[in-house]
């Protein structure tokens, strides 16, 4: 399983298992308010601020505690914490922790989880935190800053992003007289080079019905032929749309065709390509970490463009400052410095598999000389697609995912599974509305 996984647990836990009880016990601090900081570094009195975050697997906990403890050394004034627990831990910690002014000063979220917990008064609005660190839209990848307002309000600045690329097994391909020099880059070469491993006894993309990969995948073909997954407001699901349909059954006919088994479990298909099976696998950034690799003779890629327009699905992750009960403004202007601190300095955290979001440490030559394998990913950026940004999203993106498994797995028609999804989402839509407003 992904180290992502776990994170999205925690998310979907937060959103779905505490949402009432937060818009109810929240009120701790000011979120209507702000925390006025100084673009420079904080020159406050001594602080200690704790940071929360789930990273306890991969390169992150190694590199996380590194990063603190230079950024402590550089700043007498400021001492963080550092405070990593399984993201489900945090999840039934922070609510009440945030209601008796014991939560984190600093925190990481999802794009997607960002409106839920603004709409739940667990996050500071930062509008001038932001415009006094001197970030704004152009800082960052195009539509990942957008991800952090809600309201009309800023709650977040970007931390990192992490595309979906394509994954080859470049022995698989040579294999079946492909030259892993030329790889497919729209529908026909690559529906050729299906046909072509077909031909020499290989299923050349195994899809899955899971989370980890087949929603993302089938997201970026929803975008690749023209449709998206909900309308401007978000109010209505519509996945169901002849893109999404397009998009599922390009996906199911991998299956019925030969080209992929029809039951593959999940990280199957990323297990699959490792152990030569397989050639292609759509999958994130962060897998170019996964400690399997070195014994494989592998490259990425963009994705292919398999409808009329370019598009890939990326995830992203964000920095929060959280609205504790009497929240110390002292201690949200030191975690302001040391936001900024680790986005000028994450230049490392390509070492976990995630893209830095700021564009000054990701555009830096440095990155890539010593990444290379990173490049694909960030050349899809310009098209890259993020989450839909709305309080309770995850009930309804849920929806998409089992529309993908009942598909996949034969036990309903494209459609059919996406016109039930949709009527399920737009209850849950619905539902959300009522719950969080707006």
């Amino acid at each position: 399983m992904n180290k992502r996984f776990s994170r999205r647990a925690f998310a979907a836990t937060l959103a779905l298992g505490v949402g009432m009880a937060l818009v109810a016990c929240s009120g701790g601090g000011n979120g209507a308010g702000t925390n006025s900081v100084s673009g420079g570094d904080y020159t406050g009195p001594n602080v200690t601020i704790s940071f929360w975050n789930g990273w306890t697997g991969g390169a992150a906990p190694v590199l996380v505690p590194k990063l603190i403890q230079k950024f402590n050394t550089e700043h007498k004034n400021i001492v963080v914490k550092d405070v990593p627990m399984q993201w489900g831990d945090i999840s039934a910690k922070m609510p009440l922790a945030i209601k008796a002014g014991k939560g984190p000063d600093v925190s990481v979220a999802h794009g997607d989880d960002l409106a839920t917990y603004a709409a739940q008064g667990l996050l500071l609005k930062s509008d001038d935190i932001v415009k006094s660190l001197g970030y704004g839209e152009s800082d960052f990848p195009e539509g990942v800053f957008k991800a952090g307002n809600y309201g009309g309000a800023q709650y977040a600045i970007p931390w990192s992003v992490t595309p979906l690329g394509l994954y080859v097994n470049k022995t698989v391909l040579t294999s079946a007289g492909l030259d892993p020099a030329a790889l497919p880059t729209d529908k026909a070469s690559y529906q050729k080079a299906l046909d072509a491993l077909k031909a020499a006894g290989v299923q050349g993309e195994w899809v899955d019905g899971y989370v980890f990969t087949g929603t993302f995948e089938f997201e970026t073909l929803v975008w690749q032929f023209g449709g998206d997954l909900y309308n401007k407001d978000v109010s209505e699901a519509t996945f169901n749309s002849d893109a999404g349909v397009q998009a599922l059954t390009w996906m199911t006919d991998l299956i019925k065709n030969g080209h992929s088994p029809s039951d593959v479990a999940q990280d199957g298909n990323f297990n699959a390509l490792v152990a030569g099976k397989t050639a292609f696998n759509w999958n994130g950034v962060w897998q170019t970490t996964n400690e399997a690799l070195p014994n494989v003779q592998w490259v990425a890629a963009p994705v292919p463009q398999i409808g009329t327009e370019k598009a890939v699905w990326s995830s992203s992750t964000h920095w929060v400052f959280v609205n504790n009960k009497g929240q110390d403004k002292n201690k949200t202007a030191a975690a302001a410095t040391f936001v900024k601190w680790m986005n000028d300095n994450s230049a490392g955290w390509a070492e976990t598999g995630e893209l830095p979001a700021a564009n000054t440490v990701r555009n830096d030559p440095a990155l890539l000389s010593k990444y290379p394998n990173l490049k694909p990913f960030m050349d899809e950026l310009p098209y890259a697609h993020y989450e839909t940004v709305s309080p309770g999203i995850s009930a309804a993106n849920a929806t998409i995912t089992t529309a993908l498994n009942e598909a996949v797995l034969g036990k309903k028609t494209p459609k059919q599974a996406l016109d039930d999804a949709v009527t399920k989402a737009n209850q849950l839509l619905k539902q959300n509305k009522s719950q969080y407003g707006g």
